[in-house]
């Protein structure tokens, strides 16, 4: 993990460590202490509270990546397993119709029990009932298992941050999850240059192959979600897209320009949510005088204008798009264009917002900074098979009505990331950490 300001939670049950599970062990401890590092910063009280039906309470993000584990290995695979609590399968249980029934996603915050205290001691009892597994002889065969365990709460790691992020925004002080101790000092100097105008990346298209290759006995070579797969072949028209992502400074041009006012930029669904929600810029953006300040991690700051334009939904993506007098790419053309991942680009409680391009990791921000919308809905590649049993609901069921983002953000855990990865969320949405990319055709 990069940085080096993380909190270092204490492990009363330290998992031991055979030599034939080594890595799955230290997988597994640096993940699970993750959770607990990026909750520490919020008290008892703030990881109750559910700010809106979207979002989820840090608590139940705590306790539901520790009922995934329970469920789907320690229940059906370590032989005299005994539940922490049977009460926990209804309240933590998100989706999975197949598992049984469920606590309804909106009246999450309702859970005041257990206690956020008590949901740490079903964490570490749940890693130590994974010690005894991963010491059993059947540990070697639920690798696929735990490693897609290990992503769904790296995947939940993200929405952690950007739930506290919302639920700090309504309360009417405004606090930092995290205070950036630099932050005051930076803002303070003088102006910096303003960011050089984009380049366009020029392609030819033709036939290109995307997705998670998998090997000959149908498994991914590497890890990979079943959205992912299978590889296969898209035919591109020639285009160009740009080396790096939209400025706030650039976004301000369009709220000058009319942006919000004017309705030939926007899909008709978004422009009815603009009438509906008043919208005039983007999410946590608050006008103060004759400027801009911007809510993060970090607080409340005054607008940087070499950021990348964070917290805006696909309809204000497209939006800006036409205004630009280009598009969105698609999720091929992205993929095709995107540079590998950028090691210590991700997750680090030093970096509480996107970067410019000049200081991030990745000069092009492929990756590390923020999600990028595309024009690309979120449907099954051809030839997709949902993954057998429970597992199968992860991704499969929810291939309508959502428009995919690409690359990661600075919220995305560290070997989280890579070129095939479909994060989706419907068009309307811009609590997460998204941003703008633009892509033009060529004649």
């Amino acid at each position: 993990m990069a940085g080096n300001s993380m909190i270092q939670p204490e492990v009363s049950q330290p998992v031991s460590r055979l030599s034939q599970n080594q890595t799955q062990v230290d997988d597994l401890l640096r993940v699970r202490e993750l959770t607990e590092q990026l909750a520490a910063p919020l008290s008892p009280e703030d990881q109750t509270v559910q700010s809106m039906p979207d979002a989820s309470p840090t608590k139940w993000h705590r306790a539901h990546t520790t009922w995934f584990f329970e469920t789907f290995l320690l229940q059906p695979h370590l032989e005299g397993y005994e539940p922490f609590n049977s009460e926990f399968a209804h309240l933590f249980n998100s989706y999975y119709e197949s598992v049984g029934s469920r606590h309804p996603r909106a009246e999450r915050g309702l859970l005041s029990r257990p206690s956020a205290d008590e949901v740490g001691r079903y964490r570490r009892y749940v890693d130590a009932e994974l010690n005894r597994l991963f010491e059993s002889d059947r540990s070697s065969d639920l690798t696929d298992l735990l490693i897609l365990g290990l992503h769904h709460e790296q995947q939940h790691q993200e929405l952690l941050c950007m739930d506290a992020l919302h639920l700090l925004s309504l309360h009417p002080a405004w606090p930092a999850y995290k205070a950036d101790e630099g932050q005051s000092s930076r803002h303070a100097t003088a102006p910096t240059p303003a960011t050089a105008p984009a380049t366009w990346l020029r392609h030819e298209g033709g036939l290109v192959t995307i997705g998670q290759a998998e090997s000959a006995s149908g498994t991914s070579d590497s890890f990979s979600f079943d959205n992912e797969r299978p590889q296969h072949q898209v035919y591109l028209s020639p285009y160009e897209i740009s080396d790096r992502l939209i400025t706030c400074g650039e976004w301000l041009e369009f709220l000058d320009d009319g942006g919000y006012c004017r309705s030939e930029f926007w899909m008709a669904e978004g422009w009815a949510l603009i009438a509906e929600h008043e919208l005039a810029a983007p999410m946590y953006w608050r006008g103060e005088g004759t400027g801009w300040k911007v809510f993060g991690l970090a607080g409340q700051q005054p607008l940087n204008p070499q950021q990348p334009v964070c917290n805006i939904s696909w309809f204000e993506a497209d939006a800006f798009a036409r205004w630009s007098g280009a598009r969105l790419p698609t999720e091929a053309e992205w993929e095709v264009a995107a540079t590998a991942p950028v090691a210590g680009a991700h997750l680090n409680l030093d970096v509480l917002a996107p970067r410019s391009a000049d200081n991030s990791p990745d000069s092009q921000q492929w990756f590390g900074e923020l999600w990028q919308w595309t024009e690309s809905s979120y449907r099954p590649y051809p030839g997709y098979r949902a993954t057998a049993g429970a597992i199968g609901e992860y991704n499969g069921k929810f291939m309508m009505n959502q428009q995919v983002l690409r690359g990661s953000s600075f919220a995305t855990p560290a070997g989280h990331a890579r070129t095939t990865y479909r994060n989706f969320f419907a068009p309307e949405k811009r609590w997460m950490f998204s941003g703008v990319r633009l892509a033009r055709d060529l004649p």
